[in-house]
């Protein structure tokens, strides 16, 4: 338990390290390229803090733990509206691009849809055995994944040069061989970090006799979720709001799309007991993501709106843990 527990703190704080890296290097290759922050963080940034999600997603795949594998994901990406997006907006209010809530979230709630569609297969087509995401699901998650970055692509080369957000001197004024290098030590210090951090979570919750599933939902979730989080919160304190969200956008599009059809193309992935309370949970999270930011406050995410956000998902614990 102690061993555990040392993880657990060295693994917070190589995440802490490799955010802070990660967001300053990304805005110096923005900067540089004249790519805006946003589409850093939808890209790069994103496909960086979904590593640890793809990784322990695949590995549970090889491995026959489908619970985890789903529940990995299903819960990073619960986390990430409800608890990131919360957190940072009650750090910071976020102000972001139109074209954010207009395009790109819209793909965050088409990933939940589809999701949900899966998981009901045997109440969609009664001749289905049972709900799973199949080899064939795996494979169109993959070439949806394949649409959007196409898309994103091609946002980033008709868009506006010279549009990143510099207001950061450090970052500004970094050369682009010492921005690769601070990407790259970011993402390693993340991916690594995380790694540590699941170890000693799923240690501690294996020692009090909780299920995969909900180690799944939970202590996994949120673990490999914290370069998310940390990701999110350094940005929008270095006035980065398009880094901040386009990192919980890209995320969560990385997870179901690329991570969970990844791991399905490896073998079937049943749901077990992963059922519509999560999935209609992570339905509802999404909508309430466009709602908030497109309609009662146009483009911002206030602070009272995280706040009821954090607290939507810690109600969600809640009653995870209850049920």
């Amino acid at each position: 338990m102690l061993l555990d527990i040392v993880f657990l703190i060295a693994g917070l704080a190589l995440i802490l390290a490799g955010a802070n890296m990660l967001t300053d290097g990304s805005s110096a290759i923005a900067s540089r390229w004249g790519v805006s922050d946003l589409v850093i963080g939808l890209t790069v940034v994103a496909f960086g803090t979904s590593a640890p999600e793809l990784v322990i997603s695949v590995m549970s795949s090889i491995n026959g733990n489908a619970g985890l594998a789903i529940g990995n994901v299903v819960g990073s990406n619960i986390f990430n509206i409800l608890a990131i997006v919360g957190i940072t907006a009650m750090v910071r209010p976020l102000s972001v691009e139109r074209s954010i809530m207009t395009n790109e979230i819209p793909f965050v709630v088409l990933s939940s849809l589809i999701l949900l569609a899966m998981g009901n297969a045997t109440l969609l087509d009664p001749g289905t055995g049972i709900n799973s995401v199949t080899r064939v699901d795996g494979i169109i998650l993959l070439l949806l994944f394949a649409i959007f970055m196409r898309y994103t692509f091609a946002s980033a080369k008709t868009g506006t040069p010279g549009v990143a957000e510099t207001d950061d001197s450090r970052s500004a004024s970094m050369g682009m061989g010492r921005a690769v290098i601070w990407v790259l030590a970011g993402l390693a210090g993340l991916i690594f970090g995380g790694d540590m951090f699941v170890k000693g979570a799923s240690g501690i919750a294996a020692g009090m006799g909780v299920s995969e599933a909900v180690i799944g939902l939970t202590i996994v979730a949120a673990g490999t979720s914290l370069p998310e989080l940390a990701t999110s919160v350094t940005a929008a304190v270095k006035g980065k709001p398009g880094m901040a969200v386009g990192n919980v956008v890209g995320s969560n599009i990385f997870n179901i799309f690329l991570v969970l059809g990844s791991a399905a193309t490896i073998r079937p992935l049943p749901f077990g007991s992963i059922g519509n309370f999560d999935l209609l949970t992570l339905t509802g999270a999404s909508l309430l993501f466009w709602l908030f930011g497109a309609v009662i406050k146009e483009r911002t995410f206030t602070r009272a709106e995280g706040a009821l956000m954090t607290a939507c998902y810690v109600g969600y614990i809640v009653t995870l843990i209850l049920l």
